[in-house]
């Protein structure tokens, strides 16, 4: 393992108030949000998806890395450049997801726990030899009333910290996600609640298996109250409860913090980046950007919808939302940066 090459990858990830695309959604997600929009659901159509999002002229301005998904990582552009090699020639670090998805926990109705472990040592040699620099891997946590249990939490904070140990093993700079789940009627502090005993659970399994902290990046949650929640909260509100949280877990030496967007709109979730910086920006330990899906693709598909007409204008609204996502790292996003 070369400590100052994962130094020096996780800071580039988080330098220059750049954020990361996530466009690693596996094939059965990416297809249910092709369909909301008439797309077919196809290899092809999922190949000239994300062949869009890469090549979008100018996206190194704004973003530093980009998460690929499995099948992704191995297709080639239409002009039969690799995905990987034209990530790397327009400026852009090239990732890959490696967790396999969430099956039931065994003896814990109701909680997930993420798998792949079995053989990733040798995926993650190969993906390396492919050319990724950086990985990742998602746990969720479901919040009710008794859930997260002890057991959930243990066993996705160990899985994360060896999927990271082994990440940082292969030269590959490990993007932790602990995602605690919008869904639900839970209230902001209990979802700061459930946070904070999530994410102490995963630096103590972190520090446990020697994983190098100042070559991981963290993939939180924003602390929120859940969806069905009639909870009335403020963007401030948000900041502070979500802010405080990290303050209390995240150790200094972490190299960044990217949120994940989890289910909000673009727009807010770019005012409530916003408001962190320009309430906390002094006080950050660590570099605090962003890693949306959601957030930067949705504009995208409700233009693109699978015509090649649509590619520039597509491509034009993913660049749009990324500087708004940039000027959110630097506490100066207003609404008319918004397109009209």
């Amino acid at each position: 393992m070369n400590s100052q090459a994962l130094i020096d990858t996780a800071a580039a990830l988080v330098a220059d108030d750049k954020g990361l695309l996530a466009m690693d959604e596996s094939t059965p997600t990416c297809n249910k949000r092709f369909a909301v929009y008439g797309i077919p659901q196809n290899e092809d159509y999922r190949r000239a998806y994300r062949e869009l999002l890469i090549t979008t002229p100018g996206l190194s301005t704004y973003i530093s890395g980009a998460i690929l998904y499995d099948e992704t990582i191995l297709q080639n552009t239409q002009d039969g450049t690799s995905m990987i090699t034209a990530l790397t020639a327009a400026g852009i670090i090239p990732g890959i997801k490696v967790d396999t998805g969430a099956p039931a926990l065994a003896g814990h109705p109701g909680e997930q726990v993420s798998a792949g472990l079995d053989g990733l040592r040798e995926r993650l040699a190969d993906y390396a030899r492919l050319g990724a620099r950086f990985a990742k891997w998602r746990a969720k946590f479901v919040v009710k009333a008794d859930l997260p249990s002890h057991g959930c939490i243990e066993a996705n904070a160990h899985a994360l910290a060896r999927y990271a140990a082994l990440s940082q093993e292969a030269g590959m700079v490990p993007i932790v996600e602990p995602e605690v789940l919008m869904d639900g009627d839970h209230s902001l502090a209990r979802c700061r609640t459930v946070t904070e005993t999530v994410q102490h659970a995963v630096f103590a399994q972190l520090r446990s298996q020697r994983v190098l902290l100042e070559g991981i990046i963290l993939k939180p949650n924003m602390v929120l109250p859940g969806t069905d929640s009639a909870e009335s909260v403020t963007t401030d509100m948000i900041a502070e409860a979500t802010i405080g949280a990290l303050l209390r877990t995240v150790p200094a030496a972490v190299a960044g913090v990217a949120f994940l967007s989890g289910g909000q709109t673009p727009e807010r979730a770019t005012v409530r980046l916003n408001a962190m910086h320009v309430r906390y920006a002094a006080c950050l330990p660590w570099a605090l950007t962003f890693s949306f899906s959601r957030a930067l693709q949705q504009p995208v598909l409700e233009i693109w919808r699978g015509a090649a007409d649509n590619a520039q204008a597509a491509q034009r609204a993913l660049l749009q939302r990324a500087l708004c996502n940039h000027a959110a790292r630097r506490g100066t996003y207003v609404s008319t940066t918004e397109p009209s």
